[in-house]
């Protein structure tokens, strides 16, 4: 036995020595990638955007990507705002003489993807070109790759030609073979984000509301594509009715693609387009790489800024920083740009389909207060919904794309009786003592009385009430009419201008000029600033070290499980009232 023991103290102390050995070596690297040297770019370079990653507001470098690391998985999320200001770079860097889009499937939301859109159609006007290559394209793909001088196409790939669909899990029948009783309490017959556990189908409104929000967001999709391809949205709509894009050949014939042609047939176009021997290598540099080379410096007074506080997430109470919007930590950050004097005006960039109430409303206030000493305009990214809305509401100026996910004004909330799951499926029985009736109420382990049941309600009502009269108060129209776009509805961009729920539409930029305006500051007179203000790569790698190694351990191990268990815990976190759009809303 005294053996064993030192057999384990020795495994214990040697792991322990080579965990902190482990930790000194990838700091010591990660130190040395932070500390890289500028990229130069070589004179007639292409710059390659491979696009096939997730996308957000702001990136997420893995300095450890190109190494054989259990977290060395080349998972790096791209920042739109870098590959926004990098289309902006190239446009007139002389060194660049074009882009190479990859884009197969992009995993973005497609207000992104329609700022990168517009940013590329502003790169074509320098007259460089664009060339677009893939062995598959998905509609978000080609969204993007529909813009390009030259569209080529694996021969032997594909493409997804046949329009937008929506669906939704429901799990009504897996609680009720677990004995689970979801009690759902909400307002608004359109606020379908409870009716995947309570329902086994979606209801009428949810039909409705998801038929014209997929047709409004088409129609764009359909629209911009006809204008950059030449061929009419009742042509494109007909070849999707039709099945007719069933390969390259045909996306080919219909003109929907320049070139079914393989990589080494797209690098000998562009070796001709560059005037190069075949026998040259193409200068490629990558996103990365070319943020880091030398470009002009931001113009404007240092002393005359407009701040851009970014909002990205589901939105909770405190001061989580995983990929949530926290609002102790917004309110942190909006109260000391709010007290800067050098910030002359503030842009909200917010993309969220909601959360917690509550935490929406402390924020609200932080906005109202505010907008009381600088102005502030809400710019809407690919969902501002519910409680993505409540935020907005508080802004002088809301600006929306076409495509961006809004509205969903709503609230609800959600509990479940375990009760009969507990004692009939595990043998588990509640028994206990309270000093008055409803001591234990809000409870899970018995099913609760009408008069209980009445006072969740009555909560949700006022939620709704608060809500809606604040969106009223922000929108300056009666809160009557108000409630009529309300009741939980999500609407496109479009749709939400129409209605009065949205002032402007257009993307980042048209708010940024807003807010200088209403600043009264001149173009070229100002800074842009973002915040948070990006910490140091080594240290932002290791805070999210721990989390993206269980979430990939997590995926690796339940495939295609995995989201059901993600949604498990998105359950699970749900706290208080819910101002949230519907779950998951996956849009292809």
């Amino acid at each position: 036995m005294l053996q064993f023991l030192k057999f384990v103290l020795a495994t214990l102390v040697g792991l322990f020595l080579f965990i902190i050995l482990s930790f000194f070596i990838i700091a010591g690297i990660g130190s040395a990638f932070s500390s890289e040297e500028k990229t130069v770019v070589k004179s007639g370079s292409v710059l390659k955007l491979d696009l096939n990653k997730p996308i957000q507001e702001v990136g997420v470098d893995n300095p450890f990507s190109e190494f054989a690391f259990p977290f060395g998985d080349n998972s790096n999320v791209l920042g739109l705002k870098d590959i926004r200001e990098a289309l902006s770079y190239a446009a007139t860097d002389d060194n660049v003489k074009g882009i190479y889009l990859k884009v197969e499937d992009p995993s973005a939301g497609w207000a992104s993807l329609e700022e990168i859109r517009n940013e590329l159609l502003e790169f074509k006007k320098s007259k460089k070109f664009i060339y677009s290559y893939g062995e598959y394209y998905s509609e978000k793909g080609y969204y993007l790759a529909s813009v390009a001088d030259k569209i080529y196409l694996n021969p032997a790939g594909g493409m997804e030609w046949n329009g937008l669909s929506a669906e939704y899990d429901f799990y009504q029948g897996t609680f009720e073979k677990l004995e689970i009783k979801p009690l759902v309490f909400r307002v608004g017959e359109f606020k379908s984000a409870i009716e995947m556990f309570s329902r086994k189908d979606m209801s009428e409104a949810s039909k409705q509301q998801s038929t014209e929000l997929l047709s409004a967001l088409y129609s764009n999709y359909l629209e911009k594509i006809s204008k950059s391809r030449n061929i009419s949205t009742a042509e494109l709509n007909g070849l999707a009715d039709s099945l007719a894009i069933s390969n390259p050949a045909s996306a080919l014939k219909y003109k929907l693609i320049t070139h079914a042609a393989y990589h080494d047939e797209l690098e000998t176009a562009l070796k001709k387009e560059l005037k190069l021997d075949d026998s040259k290598k193409i200068e490629y540099v990558g996103l990365q790489k070319y943020m880091k080379a030398d470009h002009p410096s931001e113009g404007g007074d240092f002393n005359k800024r407009v701040a851009v506080i970014v909002a990205e997430g589901e939105i909770v109470s405190g001061n989580s920083t995983d990929g949530v919007i926290s609002s102790e930590k917004f309110v942190k950050e909006l109260k000391a740009i709010r007290e800067n004097d050098k910030i002359k005006a503030v842009v909200i960039r917010i993309n969220s389909p909601g959360g917690s109430s509550l935490a929406s409303d402390v924020m609200w206030r932080e906005i109202e207060l505010t907008t009381r000493k600088k102005p502030v305009i809400a710019s809407m990214s690919d969902v501002a919904a519910s409680g993505g809305y409540y935020m907005a509401m508080g802004c002088d100026t809301i600006v929306a794309q076409p495509n961006t996910i809004t509205g969903s004004i709503g609230i609800f909330a959600m509990l479940f009786n375990i009760e009969d799951f507990m004692s009939n499926k595990l043998g588990v029985t509640f028994d206990g003592v309270k000093t008055n009736p409803h001591a234990d109420w809000p409870t899970l382990t018995r099913e609760m009385t009408e008069f209980e049941k009445a006072k969740i309600q009555s909560s949700v009502n006022e939620g709704y009430a608060t809500f809606t009269t604040k969106a009223a108060k922000g929108r300056n129209m009666s809160v009557e009419k108000l409630r009529s776009l309300a009741s939980g509805r999500v609407w496109s961009g479009v749709e939400a201008k129409a209605n009065g729920l949205v002032d402007v539409l257009g993307g980042l930029d048209e708010a940024i000029s807003l807010a200088a305006k209403a600043a009264k500051l001149k173009e070229g007179d100002y800074r842009v600033r973002f915040y948070p203000e990006k910490i140091d790569p080594l240290n932002e790698f290791m805070q999210k070290l721990t989390g993206d190694s269980e979430k990939k351990i997590l995926n690796e191990k339940l495939g295609e499980l995995a989201p059901y268990v993600k949604m498990y815990h998105k359950l699970m976190n749900m706290q208080g009232l819910q101002a949230r759009m519907p779950f998951e809303m996956q849009i292809r």
